[in-house]
C-alpha cells in the first residue's frame, strides 16, 4: 500500500468523484481510477459506492479513510522535520489540549520562539483528553495539554502554572442567574450540558462527580459536549445549563450568557506531556526547553 494511492483515496473521499478527484491532483481520471481499482483488489473490499456523478465511501470502510489520514498526517510531519534538519531552526509543532485558558501562557511562549526562529509553524488540535492521548501515542502530536485529574504516568510532563474554575455557564435571564454563586442542590432539579470527559471519567479521576458526592447518578443530563462552543450554542437556545470551566465561551457585557462558579470552589490543574523517550524535531526539542524555562521560573521565583 504505497503513500501515494492512500493520498488518492483521500482525495476521493474528499471530492466525491474521480473526476474532480483528478482535477485536485492533477493526474488523468483513467489513472485514478486504476491506482483505486488496484487499492481495493490489495483490500480485497470495495471502497466506494458509486453512482453516475459521484463516489461515496461505503460504511465499512470509514475505519479505512481515519487510518490513511493518521498515516499521510505522519508521512507529512516526518518529511518536514527532515526537511529542516540541515537547515535554521524550524520545523512543525503539533499541540493538542482542551479549551483551556492556559493556553494563553503556551501561545505566549510560542509568539516568542517564532520572534527568533521564523520557520517555526505550529499547529494546534482540539481534543478532550482521550483524543489527545490517543494521538499522542500515535505520534501524530508533539506536546498535549491535559487537564487535571488524568492518567500521565507514561508520560513526562511539566506542571503548567495556571489552574481552570469549575462553574456553570447559563443564560443571563435563567433562575440561577441571579446567585453568585452554584452549589450541588441547584444543579439536581435542572437540565444539565456536561462534557463526556466530566460524566464517563473514571471515578478515581473525576472531579466533578467527587465534588457532587452520592447524588451524581440522579442528575439531569440532557446534553453532553466534547469542546465548549456548540455547548453554549445549546444554552443560548434554552435547552440546559452547561458544566465547565472559566474563561473558555464568551460570558461578557454583551452576550446573553453568564458563569457563575461552584461552590465549595472546583479548580483543576494543567500539565503539558510528551511521551517518554520521545525523539523531538529541533524545533520542538527548542520549545520544550522554552517551556521548562519559563514555567520552572514562573512555579520557582
Amino acid at each position: 500500500m504505497e503513500i501515494r494511492v492512500l493520498r488518492y483515496f483521500l482525495a476521493i473521499a474528499r471530492e466525491g468523484s474521480i473526476t474532480n478527484a483528478a482535477n485536485f491532483l492533477h493526474v488523468t481520471q483513467p489513472t485514478l481510477s486504476r491506482q483505486i481499482h488496484d487499492l481495493e483488489e490489495e483490500l480485497g473490499q470495495k471502497l466506494f459506492t458509486r453512482s453516475s456523478r459521484s463516489m461515496a465511501l461505503t460504511a465499512e470502510d470509514m475505519i479505512l479513510r481515519k487510518r490513511a489520514e493518521e498515516i499521510v498526517s505522519m508521512v507529512d510531519k516526518t518529511e518536514a522535520e527532515f526537511s529542516y534538519m540541515e537547515n535554521d531552526i524550524g520545523g512543525d509543532i503539533y499541540i493538542g489540549g482542551g479549551e483551556t485558558e492556559a493556553i494563553k501562557l503556551v501561545a505566549q511562549i510560542a509568539k516568542d520562539l517564532r520572534d527568533t526562529y521564523p520557520n517555526i509553524h505550529y499547529h494546534l488540535y482540539s481534543g478532550n483528553s482521550e483524543d489527545v492521548t490517543e494521538r499522542l501515542d500515535k505520534g501524530l502530536l508533539d506536546f498535549g495539554i491535559l487537564i487535571q485529574p488524568a492518567n500521565i504516568t507514561k508520560y513526562d510532563y511539566i506542571h503548567i502554572p495556571a489552574k481552570d474554575t469549575w462553574g456553570v455557564i447559563m443564560r443571563k435571564d435563567s433562575p440561577l442567574a441571579a446567585k453568585d454563586y452554584i452549589c450541588k442542590k441547584d444543579l439536581l432539579d435542572v437540565p444539565l450540558i456536561c462534557s463526556r470527559q466530566a460524566i464517563y471519567q473514571e471515578r478515581s479521576r473525576n472531579e466533578f462527580a467527587d465534588w457532587f458526592g452520592e447524588d451524581f447518578d440522579k442528575l439531569d443530563i440532557v446534553t453532553t459536549f466534547n469542546l465548549i462552543y456548540n455547548a453554549a450554542i445549546m444554552v443560548e437556545a434554552g435547552i440546559g445549563y452547561a458544566v465547565t470551566i472559566d474563561k473558555i465561551t464568551n460570558t461578557s457585557e454583551d452576550s446573553s450568557l453568564c458563569f457563575r462558579p461552584l461552590k465549595p470552589r472546583l479548580d483543576s490543574g494543567l500539565d503539558i506531556v510528551w511521551k517518554k523517550y520521545q525523539v523531538f524535531s529541533s524545533a520542538a526539542e527548542i520549545f520544550l526547553e522554552r517551556l521548562r524555562q519559563d514555567f520552572t521560573n514562573i512555579n520557582n521565583p
